[in-house]
């Protein structure tokens, strides 16, 4: 069975969510998803099988080497690898958004013609290094130094909660080039490659998400070319701005798709377990639960594909992309929960799917702008 249909797509729209989940069922089956979960593994086979077929392109004009997707194309990409399993999707949008991102935006082109064809081709993971210990939300607090040394910069400083980080080649990091500058001003992006001396990569055990988990990232004393400088110094800040509306989206997107999974899940499972002598789905207040926990799947996918079309007309879209992160976001996680109260005791116990699509599902209201920091965005547009 499945609720997540095709209405509204394009022909090749539907062939591209076609060939998405026939690709990684063959490459990304779910009982290696389960095992890659314990191990917390990373799902390198699924993520090459999908650079090999050209998927890793949609993100990329095809001066840089790409396919040039419209918004609507990443959506319908990223909610596609969301419904599968969130963790590829995760896996996907590390490198090609939230890090890749920046390189193709604001790189200069002796980088953008060296990163880029082989993220695209899936030879080089990015992750993005932006969070701290003690700068989550306020980015223009961050302590991480990169100081001038003649055609180098060192790099000192200490990055937390950085996904992917731990398959990367490169990280795309955040730092103060000028420590005087006022807060959002000095802050500079740097390519720099995972094996340079005084980088040093920590795993952390997360709750969720485990196969592309977050990690610490230590930088003693790191030299990095001053050409691997993104966007001139100082520019961070600005440039941040830029990416947030794909970024955004691509978070949106993802928690929609996982909303029809779980939906799917609890349904399926509510047809098949006998209470009173009947199936559970007979009960009118089962019914209403997986009803609910339909209308928040539609609701979210009609909210991802409201800012899709947004931003394919070239409007900027601020206030409905913080709207669209927040609800597709705390659906996913509500879903989650009513799915878990569906299964009752099966939904608590480790044997079964549910548990982790509630223990993934968490940090979609948490990370890439926590939604209170969304509702200050929105605050601000109210005039508040």
């Amino acid at each position: 069975m499945t609720l997540m249909n095709t209405a509204g797509l394009s022909e090749e729209q539907r062939m591209m969510q076609e060939g998405v989940l026939d690709l990684l069922a063959k490459h990304l089956p779910w009982d290696q998803i389960r095992k890659l979960d314990d191990a917390r593994g990373f799902p390198h086979e699924a993520y090459n099988a999908l650079a090999e077929a050209g998927y890793l392109g949609i993100f990329y004009p095809e001066e840089l080497g790409g396919m040039g997707g419209s918004y609507k194309d990443i959506a319908v990409f990223l909610e596609t690898l969301g419904y599968y399993y969130t963790g590829i999707a995760q896996a996907v949008t590390t490198t090609a958004i939230y890090a890749g991102m920046h390189v193709a935006k604001f790189g200069s082109d002796e980088l953008k013609k060296s990163i880029i064809p082989k993220i695209i081709s899936g030879h080089a993971k990015l992750a993005l290094a932006m969070s701290e210990p003690g700068t989550g939300s306020d980015v223009a607090g961050l302590k991480t130094t990169a100081i001038r040394d003649g055609d180098d910069l060192i790099l000192n400083g200490n990055k937390v909660w950085i996904t992917c980080a731990h398959v990367a080649d490169y990280l795309v990091v955040i730092a103060k080039t000028d420590p005087t500058a006022a807060r959002h001003s000095g802050i500079s992006t740097i390519l720099v490659d995972t094996k340079a001396p005084g980088v040093t990569i920590k795993p952390l055990s997360m709750l969720g998400r485990r196969t592309s988990h977050a990690n610490e990232i230590f930088f003693d004393n790191v030299r990095v070319p001053a050409t691997n400088l993104i966007g001139g110094e100082g520019q961070a800040w600005k440039n941040i701005m830029k990416c947030l509306g794909l970024e955004r989206m691509g978070l949106a997107a993802i928690s929609s798709g996982h909303c029809f999974k779980i939906t799917e899940y609890a349904t399926d499972y509510a047809k098949q377990r006998i209470q009173f002598e009947q199936p559970i789905s007979k009960f009118q207040v089962i019914q209403h639960k997986l009803v609910d926990m339909l209308i928040m799947s539609e609701t979210a996918r009609q909210s991802v594909y409201r800012v899709a079309d947004l931003l394919d007309a070239g409007h900027p879209a601020v206030k409905e992309t913080s709207i669209a992160k927040i609800v597709c976001t705390d659906n996913n996680f509500r879903c989650a929960d009513i799915g878990l109260q569906v299964l009752g005791g099966a939904g608590y116990s480790m044997e079964y799917d549910m548990q982790m699509f509630f223990r993934d599902s968490r940090v979609g209201p948490i990370g890439g702008g926590s939604n209170e920091i969304q509702k200050n965005v929105l605050a601000k547009l109210m005039d508040l």
